[in-house]
C-alpha cells in the first residue's frame, strides 16, 4: 500500500472512511519506516530488529522467501507474540506470514497460539499464462490453519473477507482477556482481488477497490474490539507503481522514501489524544519494545534489539523515535537518515524536512553533513556489515531440518517435478 493510498495522507481519497476515522480519533505518523520488500519488513516487525540483524534481509535465492525455501525466521528469536504470550496474552496470526513456510518457521512455532492464512505471497502460485512467471515454477497456493493444509487457493476474491471473519471470531472469543491479533492482509499485493461487493466500488480500478475493502475490514475490527484496545495500522513497504506514493520518490523495492516510508496510524480511545500527527523517525522495529512496555513485559536482554519503546510517544508529545535510521536493501547498505538528513551511498544528500520527494541533491552545499552521515554509514557497517561483509552483530536465520516440501505438490503436467528442485547455496539445500 502506498503512502498516499488512504485519506489520512491524501484528502482526495473518498473511499477509506475507517482509516480516516483512525487518524481523526488517533495518531498519524509521517515518518514510519518499513523495509523495501515483504519478508524483511515482517522480520523487523516480529523481532524488533533490522532484518539484516536477524539474517532475513532477503530470501535464500530471491529478494523474499519463496515456497519451499530452506530458511526462515529463527525460532530462537524472541517475537512480539512470544513477549505478549509470557504476559498472559492469547495470540493469533491471521493472514500472510511470509517468514518461512517450512513447519519449524510457521506462526505456531513463533509465539502464536493459532494461525490461519497464506504462508507467503499470493503471487507465488502456478504460472497463469506463458511468460516471466514461469521462471518461478511455484506450487499451488495453500491456505493453512495452524500447521495443517485447509485447501488450495485459486480465486482470491474471498481472501480479505475471510481473514476479517476469522479476526472477528477471534476477537469475540477473547474480548474478556488480553489478546494480541496480528492481521497481515494479503491485499493489496498482486494478483489483486476484491469481493463482489467491492469490485467497481471506487469507480477507479481493482487496486483502489481492494484498498477500499481493506478499509472496510479495518472498520469491522474497530467496531469489534473492546474500547481499551490499541490498534495499529501500517503497510509492509511502499507501494508499487499502481499505488499512490505522492509526494515520495520511488516505489516498493527501493530505498527511496517511496519504497520504505509507509502509512501508519495508531488508535486507542482514551489513551491517544485525537487528531495528533507525529513526525519522529519510527519503524516496524518499534512494535515489539512498545508492546512489551505496554504489557509490562521485557524485551530480550541477551541480544541486541534495534527498536524503540514508543509508549510515551503514544501517550503524548515528546521525542522517542530514532535519531539515525539505516536503509538496507537485501544485505547492501544504501542510505542513512540522521535527523532531517538522508545520505545515499551514491553520494546524494537530501533535506527531507524541505524536500520529502528527494528531488534536490544538496551534498555540495553541505559537506559537513555529508561527512557526519558518512561516519554513520561506517557505524552501520561495523555493526551489521555491508554486502558480502557480515558484521559481528548479525544473528543466524533459521534453517529447515528438511526434507524440504511444498504444502501442495506441483500439479501433474506442469513440466516440473512435484516437489522443489534441490540445489546448493552456501552448502545448504534450496527449494
Amino acid at each position: 500500500m502506498g503512502y498516499a493510498d488512504i485519506e489520512p495522507y491524501r484528502a482526495e481519497v473518498n473511499y477509506t472512511p475507517n482509516l480516516a476515522r483512525m487518524a481523526r480519533e488517533g495518531l498519524r505518523f509521517t515518518s514510519w519506516y518499513a523495509a523495501p520488500v515483504c519478508s524483511p519488513s515482517r522480520a523487523a516487525l516480529m523481532t524488533g530488529c533490522y532484518p539484516k540483524r536477524v539474517g532475513l534481509s532477503f530470501g535464500s535465492w530471491h529478494a523474499v522467501l519463496m515456497p519451499g525455501d530452506w530458511h526462515g525466521l529463527n525460532p530462537n528469536e524472541t517475537t512480539v507474540a512470544k513477549v505478549l504470550k509470557q504476559r498472559g496474552y492469547v495470540t493469533a496470526c491471521i493472514g500472510k506470514w511470509h517468514l518461512g513456510d517450512q513447519p519449524e518457521f510457521l506462526p505456531t512455532k513463533q509465539g502464536f497460539d493459532s494461525y490461519y492464512g497464506l504462508p507467503y505471497s499470493n503471487d507465488m502460485r502456478p504460472a497463469q499464462k506463458p511468460g516471466p512467471a514461469q521462471d518461478y515454477p511455484h506450487p499451488p497456493l495453500p491456505l493453512l490453519r495452524n500447521d495443517k493444509l485447509v485447501r488450495e487457493v485459486t480465486d482470491q476474491d474471498f481472501v480479505t473477507a475471510d481473514y476479517t471473519r476469522e479476526a472477528l471470531e477471534f476477537i469475540k472469543n477473547n474480548a474478556a482477556r488480553p489478546f494480541f491479533l496480528y492481521l497481515p492482509h494479503t491485499m493489496v499485493h498482486g494478483p489483486l482481488a476484491a469481493g463482489a461487493a467491492w469490485r467497481g466500488k471506487t469507480g477507479k480500478d481493482l487496486y483502489h477497490d481492494s484498498v477500499a475493502e481493506i478499509d472496510w475490514s479495518v472498520g469491522e475490527i474497530l467496531k469489534a474490539v473492546p474500547r481499551n484496545t490499541l490498534v495499529i495500522f501500517l503497510s509492509d513497504n511502499g507501494g508499487t507503481p499502481r499505488a499512490i506514493n505522492t509526494p515520495l520518490r520511488g516505489n516498493k523495492g527501493s530505498t527511496w522514501e517511496g519504497g520504505v516510508r509507509v502509512p501508519a496510524l495508531a488508535w486507542w480511545p482514551g489513551k491517544i489524544k485525537p487528531g495528533r500527527v507525529n513526525d519522529d523517525i519510527v519503524s516496524n522495529m518499534d512494535v515489539l519494545p512498545t508492546f512489551a512496555a505496554l504489557a509490562g513485559g521485557d524485551v530480550p536482554r541477551d541480544r541486541k534489539i534495534d527498536g524503540r519503546d514508543l509508549s510515551a510517544l503514544l501517550a503524548g508529545p515528546g521525542k522517542s523515535g530514532h535519531e539515525t535510521f539505516y536503509f538496507y536493501h537485501a544485505n547492501k547498505l544504501l542510505a542513512v537518515r540522521h535527523g532531517k538528513w538522508k545520505l545515499h551511498t551514491n553520494g546524494e544528500l537530501y533535506d527531507l524536512a524541505a524536500d520529502i520527494g528527494e528531488s534536490k541533491n544538496v551534498a555540495a552545499a553541505n559537506p559537513a553533513v555529508v561527512k557526519q552521515l558518512l561516519a554513520k554509514h561506517e557505524e552501520a557497517r561495523a555493526d551489521m556489515g555491508d554486502g558480502s561483509h557480515a558484521g559481528p552483530n548479525v544473528r543466524m536465520h533459521g534453517k529447515a531440518k528438511g526434507p524440504l516440501r511444498f504444502w501442495i505438490p506441483r500439479h501433474s503436467g506442469s513440466g516440473f517435478p512435484p516437489q522443489a528442485p534441490v540445489k546448493k547455496v552456501d552448502g545448504a539445500p534450496v527449494g
